[in-house]
């Protein structure tokens, strides 16, 4: 009896490519989850009085200018520590309006930090020219 023996060789795997869905939808929900739980910023509101209001003015000048060299208080150069004594001096009243002008070159965060520092003194009518 001749006997024919049948051979089943397995069929030749085909190599497959990894699946990036998956991690796609991970990196995306990740990315949302970040977007929405930041805070890029804090946002706040500055107490400024506004020009030209038609208020009146009593006392002295108090002008306040801020250059890229420093501060001055009417012209004379004041340190931003002494700032608020020398104004003191020359107020009737914690209401009286105070103006502020940042010269061409000031730092915006400079002022920010002196209308803080004039604020947490009391002093709360700041007036904010160009």
């Amino acid at each position: 009896m001749n006997r024919r023996t049948i051979r089943f060789d397995p069929a030749p795997r085909l190599r497959r490519r990894p699946n990036l869905t998956p991690m796609i939808d991970v990196v995306f929900l990740l990315l949302i989850f970040f977007m929405l739980a930041s805070r890029f910023g804090v946002d706040r509101a500055l107490p400024l009085a506004v020009a030209g209001s038609g208020g009146t003015y009593a006392g002295p000048p108090r002008l306040v200018e801020l250059a890229p060299s420093g501060l001055s208080l009417n012209g004379v150069p004041v340190a931003s520590d002494r700032l608020p004594d020398a104004l003191a001096a020359m107020m009737q009243s914690p209401d009286d309006a105070i103006i502020l002008r940042a010269r061409d070159g000031a730092d915006l965060q400079a002022l920010v930090l002196v209308m803080d520092r004039l604020g947490a003194a009391g002093l709360t009518r700041l007036l904010l020219v160009e």
